[in-house]
């Protein structure tokens, strides 16, 4: 070997020994996912869905002012899962980046893009409740109308809400696609973090592009993102690690194109 050839694969050591996470990383990322994953549920299933009436301004405005406390509580459970969207962004962006800088980097984008997003959209769920206990000049209009106003106000989230989740949707896409591509991870939660990824962009086009629809498919679409990121953040916490190790770049693939030299701990499936 030549001394050129020799520091060549010095610099490159070095290079992606700097890449590489630092320890611990993988293990933050699935306890910040798992955070993200109960709250969302939380907001989700646990306070609008329970609280809000569908296109009944009456019976969802008593539902929140019987509970008043328990809907500050999803607001409350949102905020800390846009907490931990944003800082989840950098950790699985230090933790891919040695798989693919620019993907890995691409995915944080999309990903900041729907905390902020769904931050400011965070102010219309807010608002209806300011709308229906703490504004009292509104009473002038009457309870119907400051009934229908505040439904209006969920509405406006509820479809902003969708809107963001498309920015994550491509987001969790590309991750799928960096984990297909890296074989560093599981494949088949590559391929299902992609379908998941294209069911949030699909539940948004049917919300936006056809009038009408109420949501009918929004469970089945959706269903695949409910098994594989809960998959993933179970995964970055047991299996994680093996992210943290640099890539080796050098690594010989047999015929059917499985790495048969990665660093110790790596898992390929």
């Amino acid at each position: 070997m030549t001394p050129t050839s020799t520091d060549s694969r010095r610099t490159e050591s070095r290079r992606t020994s700097t890449l590489a996470a630092p320890p611990g990383t993988a293990r933050a990322a699935g306890v910040l996912y798992l955070l993200i994953f109960f709250s969302g549920l939380f907001a989700e299933l646990v306070v609008r869905q329970q609280l809000i009436e569908p296109g009944d301004a009456g019976a969802t405005a008593a539902n929140i002012l019987d509970a008043p406390g328990l809907f500050r509580l999803g607001v409350g459970a949102d905020v800390v899962m846009l907490v931990c969207d944003v800082a989840i962004a950098v950790v699985l962006y230090l933790l891919l980046r040695p798989l693919s800088p620019t993907l890995s980097l691409l995915a944080a984008a999309f990903r900041l893009t729907q905390s902020a997003v769904l931050g400011l959209n965070l102010l219309s769920m807010f608002e209806a409740v300011r709308i229906l206990g703490d504004a009292d000049y509104l009473g002038v209009l009457g309870s119907d109308p400051v009934d229908a106003l505040a439904l209006l106000s969920l509405d406006r989230h509820r479809f902003g809400y969708i809107l963001g989740l498309t920015f994550f949707g491509v987001a969790t896409a590309i991750i799928g696609w960096i984990a297909v591509r890296s074989r560093r991870m599981p494949t088949a939660l590559g391929v299902l973090l992609v379908v998941a990824g294209a069911g949030y962009v699909a539940d948004m086009a049917t919300f936006f592009l056809l009038p009408g629809y109420d949501g009918a498919a929004s469970a089945v679409l959706l269903a695949p993102a409910l098994v594989g990121e809960l998959w993933f953040a179970v995964w970055l916490l047991t299996r994680g690690r093996s992210l943290e190790a640099p890539a080796d770049r050098s690594a010989t693939r047999s015929p059917d194109g499985v790495p048969t030299d990665l660093p110790a701990g790596v898992v390929t499936a």
